[in-house]
């Protein structure tokens, strides 16, 4: 009855082994690369929303520390 342990426990360790690993891929195919066009793109919406945004007066310009 003893190998029945060891062949259990190894199960065990093959099974984790493999949730760890296609838990990784998921990681790694959930992050997304980008390229240098991507960032200028985001570079440019960027100064689009901040360009909407009604400047402050200096009256009402509060600092936050």
């Amino acid at each position: 009855m003893r190998w029945w342990k060891i062949v259990g426990l190894a199960g065990l360790i093959g099974g984790v082994a493999v949730g760890v690993t296609l838990g990784a891929r998921q990681v790694q195919r959930s992050r997304r690369e980008y390229v240098d066009g991507d960032i200028r793109d985001l570079h440019e919406r960027l100064h689009a929303r901040f360009a909407q945004v009604a400047p402050l007066d200096d009256e009402n310009a509060t600092v936050s520390a």
